[in-house]
């Protein structure tokens, strides 16, 4: 049984930091591209980091770059995403995909930034 489980959520003031966790199962997590995407209400996903299936590479979505850092560890099938001077704009559920053969995704963890 494939899961994604993402940990690490929580409420932070603007200027914070979080570090979101996911923890693959059930398939083979070394072979995939991993990504972190963000669903505000009322609007679209929105990409917000990937990072290739060995770590070599990794991009940012322009709103997060500079202030957000993709990670992973194939030994314990965990993606990363270490998020600085978070704003109120960057409230949403995060959720981490495994791209690949097949596409799988967590059911997300909410981030909420506010005073």
């Amino acid at each position: 049984q494939v899961q994604l489980e993402e940990s690490g959520g929580g409420l932070v003031q603007p200027g914070g930091s979080l570090r979101l966790s996911c923890v693959g199962s059930g398939f083979t997590f070394s072979a995939y591209t991993m990504r972190w995407y963000r669903q505000a209400p009322g609007k679209e996903r929105e990409l917000v980091a990937g990072i290739s299936s060995t770590g070599g590479s990794a991009s940012y979505a322009d709103s997060m770059k500079g202030r957000c850092t993709i990670s992973r560890n194939n030994a314990k099938n965990t993606v990363y995403l270490q998020m600085n001077s978070l704003k109120p704009e960057d409230t949403a559920v995060y959720y981490c995909h495994a791209v690949g053969p097949y596409e799988y995704r967590g059911q997300g963890t909410q981030v909420t930034v506010s005073s």
